[in-house]
């Protein structure tokens, strides 16, 4: 068992606030099943009907967590993450998070490929070229699966505009 100082986070907490992320996610699907409709109807279930109790497993199992890690903790002092692990998330995710901006104010496609081309040349060490190509082709074809095999239009952002799609 590793020993807890203040630079980390304990397998304790995490277990807490994810009993309580996954309530919340349980009590949004049960408001929203509740919101199209719970009971029964002359045709049968109502479409919230299913999701709903759903929803109260997720809440159940969710208050079970939480009570147990509150009350019946076996795992006093284990370290869930400290800050030589933290190092390697964050490299992951503070990307991640430029590409979401990125994605809402360009598009998916621009902001794919600079993603692509971001992680490739900065975490994997490829050649700006082969990183730049890379971006280039997933966008290529995220554009063909999506727009044309599906049929299904993604956020573009100011880029359709420019390009006069509509």
């Amino acid at each position: 068992m590793a020993g807890y100082d203040n630079r980390s986070l304990s397998r304790r907490t995490m277990e807490i606030v994810t009993a309580l992320l996954t309530a919340g996610a349980g009590l949004a699907i049960c408001y929203g099943s509740w919101r199209g409709g719970i009971g029964w109807s002359e045709t049968g279930p109502e479409p919230g009907y299913f999701p709903f109790y759903v929803g109260v497993l997720v809440i159940i199992g969710s208050m079970a967590t939480l009570i147990r890690s509150l009350f019946f903790y076996k795992h006093e002092g284990e370290v869930f993450l400290d800050l030589e692990r933290a190092k390697p998330v964050f490299g992951f995710l503070i990307p991640l998070i430029a590409f979401i901006i990125v994605a809402l104010l360009l598009g998916l496609y621009v902001g794919t490929a600079l993603y692509i081309f971001a992680s490739m040349k900065w975490q994997g060490g490829y050649r700006w070229w082969l990183s730049a190509a890379a971006g280039l082709v997933v966008m290529a074809v995220f554009y063909l699966v999506f727009e044309i095999g599906f049929q299904v239009p993604l956020l573009k952002g100011p880029i359709e505009t420019w390009l006069g799609i509509y």
